[in-house]
């Protein structure tokens, strides 16, 4: 559809004087006029205003909305101009069936009918219902309908901000009432527009700036109201902008619109939610005569309990009366002079014990510094000393002993087994003229000095010739076996060489 303007009858050309519709005529029409009768019959034949109920497709919204309305028979063409779509507070979704009010016209430059949609309703709810549907549940994400969100309404509050219109029926009835039930309490009165266009913006307008200068002005709570009225006239107080005021307030705010079957967001976002003005007054004044009966409870408690403190003084000044201190003051100085003797008393008692338990202390104190002396001390040790040299000299006496003993038995069993013994029994060995012990007739050649050791002395002797050194390896040989024979266990007794210094004594 770009390219072109919407439908504007002020821009039509103006009608010309046609043949009726029923009489034949052998004339072509030109095209204008053929639209020009189009139009008529679409405006003579359709009411000014009619309602369609179709399922929308195509829509494009830009300042102006265009989109198809349709069933299962028929599509219509649709505009909505912006000034109906501003006002509008039903978005258009594709696919979804709606109640189109609206007008049908002729475009005769592009031979056109469209329904030129004034008010959108969805199908089961009106537009405005479902604008109120809709902002309910994205105020109650937003947790603004919650409990505890609330603030309290002061008890007592100094000034109350009335918004609503100056001349309305609602702020006679919060003044009339304020001044009934408690006089003390100022009304402050912020005079707005409570419906028609721009109403919701000047009554946000009002909410924050009471807020702002609620301190200054010592405002402590705001009530904000209006009068009954119709779905619409009562608008301005479901808007958003409306709601973010009061739940941005930093003072409390009672709301009260309408008659009490009328639920607006203003009340549902509101600190407290009266039914009517009326009530929203009573509801943050405070009743005048109740408060006169308070005072009067209380000053009958105050009195009472007066009466009860002044009695329970007398009582106690006349009993202080009857003691003897006020009867006879002497008294007070004699009971005061046998505490001083009863503490003088006390006092020497615990000297005397102080003075018993340190002789005590130092008599304990000094046989524990006799027993740790060093001269004790000394002497203990050097005695503990004795006896230990006594007792390492008994253990020595008996290790020597045992010692010596074990030598000498050393001592015999080594000369039973000694080459001496053995020499002594008949044995005997021979060595060379070097030192060396002769083992064999192969060592020794004629005319070699051999020494043979004896049991009582050497004998020396020269090899002569073979038959000699035969003779001495047989000798040697007879002595070998003999030895063997005597003592198998120890068969190289005579190999080691013999003690230096010739022969034996």
């Amino acid at each position: 559809m770009s390219g072109r303007l919407p439908f504007d009858p002020a821009r039509m050309p103006p009608r010309s004087h046609s043949p009726s519709a029923g009489a034949p005529s052998d004339r072509p029409l030109t095209v204008a006029e053929l639209a020009q009768r189009i139009d008529s019959a679409l405006k003579g034949g359709l009411p000014r205003t009619i309602r369609v109920i179709g399922e929308i497709s195509g829509a494009v919204q830009r300042t102006h909305w265009y989109f198809n309305a349709k069933d299962d028979a028929a599509v219509v063409s649709c505009v909505m101009f912006a000034s109906a779509a501003s006002r509008s507070r039903t978005p258009i979704e594709n696919g979804r069936t709606y109640v189109l009010s609206g007008r049908v016209e002729f475009y005769a430059k592009s031979g056109k009918v469209s329904l030129l949609v004034d008010r959108i309703e969805p199908i089961g709810e009106g537009e405005l219902d479902a604008a109120f549907r809709r902002l309910c549940e994205e105020l109650r994400v937003l947790g603004w309908f919650a409990p505890e969100r609330k603030r309290p309404l002061p008890a007592f509050p100094r000034r109350i901000a009335v918004v609503t219109s100056a001349t309305g029926a609602a702020l006679q009835d919060v003044i009339k009432t304020a001044g009934v039930r408690c006089p003390a309490v100022d009304i402050v009165v912020v005079d707005v527009r409570v419906q028609g266009e721009r109403a919701a913006e000047e009554v946000a307008r009002a909410i924050r700036a009471i807020g702002r200068r609620s301190a200054e002005l010592s405002i402590d709570a705001m009530i904000v109201a209006r009068g009954g009225g119709s779905k619409e006239d009562l608008w301005t107080f479901n808007e958003r902008v409306v709601a973010q005021a009061i739940v941005d307030s930093p003072i409390p705010v009672v709301a009260a619109i309408g008659h009490e079957t009328d639920t607006t967001i203003a009340e549902l976002v509101a600190d407290e939610r009266a039914s009517t003005p009326t009530q929203a007054a009573m509801r943050l004044t405070p009743d005048r005569g109740e408060l006169l009966r308070q005072v009067g409870d209380s000053r009958s408690r105050l009195l009472a309990a007066v009466r009860r403190v002044l009695h329970s003084e007398t009582q106690r000044l006349r009993s202080a009366a009857r003691q003897p201190i006020f009867r006879d003051p002497a008294w007070l100085l004699w009971r005061s002079q046998a505490q001083v003797v009863r503490a003088s008393e006390r006092l020497a008692g615990v000297v005397r014990r102080r003075v018993l338990d340190g002789r005590v202390a130092i008599a304990q104190a000094s046989q524990k510094a006799t027993r740790i002396s060093p001269e004790v001390r000394i002497k203990i040790l050097r005695s503990r000393l004795d006896a230990s040299a006594g007792r390492l000299g008994v253990a020595l006496q008996r290790s020597q002993r045992e010692r010596v003993q074990r030598i000498d038995a050393a001592s015999r069993q080594l000369e039973s087994v000694g080459p001496r013994s053995v020499l002594g029994r008949g044995y005997s060995w021979t060595i060379r003229k070097d030192g060396s012990i002769l083992r064999s007739v192969s060592q020794v050649t004629a005319g070699d000095t051999l020494t043979t050791q004896l049991a009582d002395g050497r004998v020396e002797s020269v090899v002569g010739g073979s038959t000699s050194v035969e003779l001495l390896g047989r000798l040697r040989g007879s002595h070998a076996s003999r030895r063997r024979a005597v003592d198998p266990s120890t068969p190289m007794l005579f190999d080691s060489a013999p003690p230096a210094g010739g022969q034996d004594q």
